[in-house]
């Protein structure tokens, strides 16, 4: 729309709100306006071939909405900011606009769902997690902050510092891809750290099932807490030494390594051995 692509262009502050012009970015809702066509186009193509309901989290001023509505598949619309209701209803049915925050939400609509969204990048943690809990979540493209995808995307068989709780608790329920970076200059206004589109698949079998979901983030936030420190100082905080020692006999692991050199694998065979699943 034109008005959309002059408020991009300027990328000024706005004060007022017309049927013209668009409400600037509120900072406490970590609202920054994607104005580049090829990465829009990454995006909301990245599994539109998939027979799904479409729910985009956090549209702002429809952005990638129009893209999205134009598969022609149900869709749904999660926004805090009721200033940009008019504007989406312009391309969603009233009754699939749902104004609140979105880690208040339920998900609950009929799978399989593809959840698409420029994640702000404050709360972007809290609501993975919530989107990994909901299997008829199945496919997800999620932009988020560059250091936070990262560590999303390590190969599971990777050991180093970037290795961590959040890592092994999406990789075990997705399969991951980088589908692009994306600059600063993307957008309006531009963000101090670069982005990143991630591509998510739900594994149909996952090593750690979601009725476990929650033991198992307690076990992985807990190995983690001091990952250059020996894993049985680290766990003793929670189990018995015994239970522990025997755990890592079975696994064949030492307990004076470090979670940081953990593979998923060993993680999730570990967790096992002290919860089963």
């Amino acid at each position: 729309m034109p008005e959309i692509e002059s408020f991009l262009k300027e990328g000024k502050r706005r004060t007022s709100l017309s049927s013209t012009k668009l409400p600037f970015a509120d900072k406490k809702l970590g609202q920054h306006f994607l104005r580049e066509q090829k990465y829009i186009q990454k995006i909301t193509n990245d599994f539109k071939d998939q027979d799904c309901c479409i729910v985009e989290v956090g549209p702002g001023p429809a952005i990638l909405t129009p893209s999205l509505a134009s598969h022609g598949k149900e869709f749904y619309v999660v926004e805090k900011d009721e200033r940009f209701y008019d504007r989406l209803k312009e391309y969603v049915n009233e009754d699939h606009i749902i104004l609140g925050d979105a880690l208040e939400q339920d998900f609950n609509w009929e799978g399989p769902l593809w959840l698409v969204s420029n994640l702000p990048y404050n709360v972007s943690v809290p609501l993975i997690i919530k989107f990994t809990q909901r299997e008829n979540i199945q496919w997800m493209t999620l932009m988020v902050q560059k250091e936070v995808g990262e560590r999303m995307l390590a190969p599971q068989s990777s050991k180093g510092n970037d290795r961590g709780s959040l890592m092994c608790l999406v990789q075990n329920y997705f399969d991951i891809k980088l589908l692009c970076h994306v600059p600063p200059g993307a957008f309006v206004p531009p963000p101090k750290v670069d982005s990143v589109v991630l591509s998510f698949t739900r594994n149909a079998k996952p090593e750690i099932t979601l009725d476990s979901f929650k033991k198992f983030e307690e076990f992985c936030r807990i190995l983690f807490s001091n990952r250059r420190k020996q894993v049985g100082k680290v766990l003793k905080s929670k189990y018995e030494k015994e239970r522990i020692e025997r755990a890592f006999q079975k696994c064949g692991l030492e307990l004076t390594r470090r979670a940081e050199t953990f593979t998923q694998e060993e993680v999730c065979s570990v967790y096992k051995e002290f919860h089963g699943n």
